[in-house]
């Protein structure tokens, strides 16, 4: 039986959180079954859907979606479809089941280790200004306008993610700007989006711990360009890639794909940074419909990349280059992203996502940079952690990069999750230069402590970057989270000072 048939059959079932039970590895509730509910079951991490099939099969399911059907029991009387990839047809099953709201959009998917919530909201801020009222779904947040939902996922399971999609059309929505996971590419969670648009910012280490190499972490994004177009075959689809990074350079696509590259090299959109501050960037680009001058209101090389990027989708989505780079002067910034933090002392502090080994260097680059070409004599001063249950072999890269572009380093906890957060810091130390260790770098676990043992360092002109936490507005600590916000503490804090 086709999945088309099992909806015809079954056209009025409910798709609700025990259809998606074991994408994340949750304990199964029969409980929580109701009539007319179709049972997927996935092979999990942690669990596989198939050994709940006996229980499932004595409620009153509609029907069953499994990859081993000598699993299902004899004497079950609702449909049974039976697949090759069950992740595959859950997202299938949910486009279906929400009316393929995706295929009214104008989809972009944004790949890569980082850049990809920065990349995200300069799409939608260029889509917006020429009418395509865009929605995003991302580590921050989902949203479309003034409404907003909260984000457990960078990318969300299928069911949550195709009800998602038929809500920002419900109110309008033309565009959709995503950030895509690894994780989502690999478990088929974004297999029913036709994407218009595929971008791919970058791509350095970065979730080993489930990939457990590079290699196979390059293959999951990959997908979104050499497979997924083929699985829509009917779409125009344009792949933006990063010219500049060999990972990048190395994707194949799928046959038809419009190939769009952007970088300081030579490339479709080939840029040229000519002026940099703390709150603005100016560059000249040039592309195949002739040469523009840009001014981003951010700082830093990685967000012209971000930016440069966004263009080539506002130009991918029919709009004209001129439209795209006017868009850009009024951008007002990113949550976590090098997030100013006002204040009347006379400091610079920044609050940045930057929790992985090449975006930690590349904020602290940009930082140095600013300092050096506006011979300023400020001191640079990072507070940073690592997470806990993460990929442990950054940490000491991340000790190394901190201490080496810093004047002074305050390690402390991020999230650490289930792990000792004395633990962590001893593995952030293990990479720090024992000629740097007790010159520049302090330890004070409390990360609120922390962040004031920063400021009373600091002096006018200063520069403190707040790293690893970005927008989030807690801190997981063994199975609780916590309320805390870098931003909302730091200008506590400034107060106080």
């Amino acid at each position: 039986m086709k999945i088309s048939q099992l909806f015809s059959l079954y056209s009025q079932f409910k798709m609700g959180a025990s259809a998606m039970r074991d994408v994340t590895g949750l304990t199964f509730d029969s409980k929580k079954v109701e009539a007319g509910q179709v049972f997927v079951a996935i092979k999990g991490d942690r669990a596989d859907g198939h050994d709940y099939l006996a229980e499932v099969c004595k409620t009153d399911v509609a029907g069953v979606v499994v990859e081993d059907a000598k699993r299902v029991p004899t004497d079950f009387n609702g449909a049974i479809l039976v697949v090759e990839n069950a992740r595959v047809a859950l997202s299938q099953l949910a486009a279906r089941y929400y009316g393929n709201p995706a295929a009214k959009l104008f989809c972009v998917a944004i790949t890569g280790t980082s850049g990809k919530t920065s990349t995200s909201y300069l799409v939608e801020h260029i889509l917006n200004s020429f009418g395509m009222k865009t929605g995003v779904i991302g580590t921050v947040n989902h949203h479309i306008g003034e409404q907003v939902w909260p984000s457990e996922l960078t990318t969300p399971d299928p069911v949550t993610l195709q009800k998602r999609l038929r809500e920002f059309v419900a109110v309008g929505g033309k565009a959709l700007a995503m950030e895509v996971s690894s994780h989502a590419l690999e478990q088929g969670r974004v297999d029913g989006i036709p994407f218009d648009v595929g971008v791919f910012t970058n791509l350095s280490r970065e979730h080993l711990d489930y990939h457990s190499t590079i290699e196979k972490y390059f293959a999951a994004k990959e997908r979104l360009f050499r497979v997924l177009p083929a699985l829509h075959p009917q779409k125009n689809v344009f792949a933006v890639l990063n010219a500049n990074d060999e990972w990048v350079n190395k994707t194949e696509v799928a046959p038809n794909v419009h190939v769009i590259r952007f970088g300081e090299v030579k490339s479709d959109f080939q840029f040229q940074i000519q002026e940099m501050g703390f709150d603005f960037t100016r560059f000249h680009l040039l592309t195949s419909r002739g040469a523009v001058q840009v001014e981003l209101p951010l700082a830093g090389r990685h967000n012209v990349y971000n930016a440069v990027a966004a263009l080539a989708v506002g130009v991918a989505a029919g709009a004209a280059l001129e439209t795209c780079v006017a868009a850009l002067k009024n951008f007002r910034g990113i949550p976590g992203r090098l997030q100013p933090v006002p204040n009347a002392l006379g400091r610079h502090v920044f609050v940045d996502y930057a929790h992985k080994p090449e975006a930690l260097r590349e904020v602290l680059k940009l930082l140095n940079h600013v300092r050096e070409t506006g011979h300023l004599k400020s001191k640079i001063i990072t507070v940073f952690g690592c997470g806990g249950d993460r990929d442990r072999g950054k940490r000491p890269i991340m000790g190394e990069i901190a201490a080496s572009l810093s004047d002074i380093v305050v390690v402390t906890s991020d999230n650490p999750r289930s792990e000792s957060p004395e633990t962590i810091v001893s593995e952030i130390l293990a990479g720090v230069p024992k000629d740097l260790s007790s010159s520049k770098v302090l330890v004070e676990i409390d990360r609120r402590k922390a962040i004031q043992r920063a400021f009373e360092l600091s002096g006018s002109n200063d520069v403190i970057l707040i790293a690893g936490k970005g927008h989030e507005s807690y801190q997981i600590l063994g199975d609780k989270r916590i309320p805390f916000d870098d931003v909302a503490i730091a200008g506590e804090l400034m107060n106080g000072v």
